[in-house]
């Protein structure tokens, strides 16, 4: 989103921003996808096409940004494993700390919603 931030008219490929973030194209293009359904980038196909800002990056929070990528999940998660229902701690692990995955997760979505993602572009 940065170097869509920084070239606001350009179309960038998922091929073009992988280096950036040493990232596999396939896995950049699962959040592009995710961005464009929380409405904060366009796509393009053909020869000429990529993806690039919907709108200013001054009116893009960075928890615009997270609350795209980021989904329903929870930043922290539960164990794949099936605690023990029959014990005190383990009948109530799960509830108890899905109450503090969601405190943690309102207190990043507040730190977040003090900076736009033009202000976080100038820092570079």
């Amino acid at each position: 989103m940065t170097l869509l931030a920084y070239y606001p008219h350009e179309w960038y490929t998922s091929t073009e921003i992988a280096p950036s973030l040493n990232m596999n194209p396939a896995l950049i293009r699962k959040e592009l996808k995710s961005l464009k359904d929380g409405g904060l980038i366009e796509s393009k196909e053909g020869k000429n096409g990529g993806v690039r800002l919907i709108r200013p990056a001054k009116d893009i929070l960075l928890s615009d940004i997270f609350s795209s990528v980021k989904g329903s999940s929870h930043v922290l998660n539960l164990s794949s494993n099936v605690p023990d229902v029959t014990c005190k701690i383990g009948g109530q692990i799960n509830e108890k700390l899905l109450a503090i995955f969601d405190k943690v997760d309102n207190a990043i979505v507040d730190v977040l919603k003090s900076q736009t993602l033009e202000e976080f572009k100038n820092q570079f």
